[in-house]
């Protein structure tokens, strides 16, 4: 089947909603965090780690699997669900933000884009049809449109005719769309220009997709401000049956912001990036574990986290590890920070309920800070 949008409850002080999303591999709740498995695996992480930690929906990168090991191979593994043997939903992106940060802008034609492998330079020429295709064959719940992804300092001039763009690109996507059991998302872009959300959401729910997502509000250069326009300039146009997912963010102040604003899904490859260079969320802020101050600190990285490193390891440990680049390290820090979002997303799901969503983002504020 395709996935189904349940809206459960709608908080009384924010735009925030409670919902879950029923899918072939369970139903998930929403809000929610998804962690982001490129290649097809969260980096360093197994299925059932991810599962301990609570994860529903997770995402794999259709460009990078596309060049390896290749769709085909993937759809003879039974797809990847089977072949990376995780049975949960999958979501897979549609590439364009790759594709676009390797494209030159006279790259990018009607009919596709043109570039250059970030593996050993060879021409590729990657079309909506094309990403579509690829998708199908990876069998993923949910896949994406193929969309430009414009950078933050493009015009409006620019911006307007890339939206209008993404919007032909993506009808050209949804009539090529075969896999039955797989539901696909429409994209809204615009920048921060809020006339340009406007029309890309309008025009872009009148396709019908079966979710939408807000792109363009992870790109380098874009402000926190900026980000949060994008968002309530488009919200008001989507479906309110249908789900929201804001692409590439991770930041806790973020989602937090995106959830008061009307977001229901969020993915982000930060909190196992940030891990790898020794760094965990926390309450009070980010914590580099390679500071001298933790190297007598037998506590765990957080007192009241469920999660499998603080339950077994202190921050001495761990730092030792980071220090003497033991790949361990780099693992229990992304079980954490992984089950740190995961748990702010359960935390703002019961805040939700009790209509209290603006005490716990204050609440969670008086004690966050970026470092520690």
């Amino acid at each position: 089947m395709k996935i189904k949008y349940n809206l459960l409850h709608e908080e009384k002080n924010t735009e925030a909603r409670l919902g879950t999303i029923e899918t072939n591999y369970g139903t998930v709740e929403t809000p929610m965090f998804m962690p982001v498995g490129t290649r097809a695996t969260v980096k360093m992480l197994t299925p059932e780690e991810l599962y301990e930690a609570h994860a529903g929906v997770i995402l794999a990168n259709t460009y990078h699997l596309w060049l390896r090991p290749g769709e085909d191979l993937v759809e003879k593994a039974g797809g990847l669900h089977q072949f990376m043997n995780y049975h949960g939903p999958i979501l897979t992106d549609s590439g364009g933000f790759q594709v676009f940060s390797l494209a030159r802008p006279k790259d990018i034609t009607e009919e596709g884009v043109y570039f250059k492998s970030h593996i050993d330079g060879s021409k590729l020429f990657l079309t909506p049809e094309k990403s579509i295709e690829i998708q199908n064959k990876l069998d993923s719940d949910i896949a994406m449109s193929f969309d430009e992804c414009p950078p933050a300092s493009a015009t409006y001039e620019y911006m307007k005719n890339s939206i209008e763009r993404t919007l032909r690109w993506a009808e050209r996507g949804k009539k090529v769309h075969a896999n039955p059991r797989q539901s696909l998302f429409g994209i809204v872009q615009g920048g921060a220009y809020e006339d340009l959300r406007k029309f890309s959401a309008t025009e872009t729910v009148k396709l019908d997709f079966d979710g939408y997502s807000i792109g363009g509000v992870a790109n380098d250069g874009e402000s926190k401000e900026d980000m949060y326009k994008a968002i309530e300039y488009s919200i008001p146009y989507l479906p309110k049956d249908k789900p929201r997912y804001l692409m590439g963010v991770g930041e806790p102040s973020d989602i937090i912001e995106g959830v008061v604003r009307g977001i229901d899904m969020f993915d982000c490859v930060l909190p196992t990036r940030i891990a790898r260079h020794g760094n965990a969320f926390t309450r009070h802020g980010k914590l580099n574990i390679k500071n001298a101050r933790y190297k007598e600190d037998f506590t765990p990285i957080e007192e009241d986290c469920d999660c499998y490193a603080c339950r077994n390891y202190t921050k001495a440990y761990i730092r030792h590890l980071v220090n003497v680049d033991e790949a361990l390290g780099g693992r229990l820090l992304s079980i954490h920070n992984i089950r740190f979002l995961i748990r702010l997303t359960e935390e703002l799901r019961e805040a939700i309920k009790k209509d209290q969503l603006l005490e716990y983002r204050e609440r969670f504020y008086q004690d966050y800070k970026e470092k520690v």
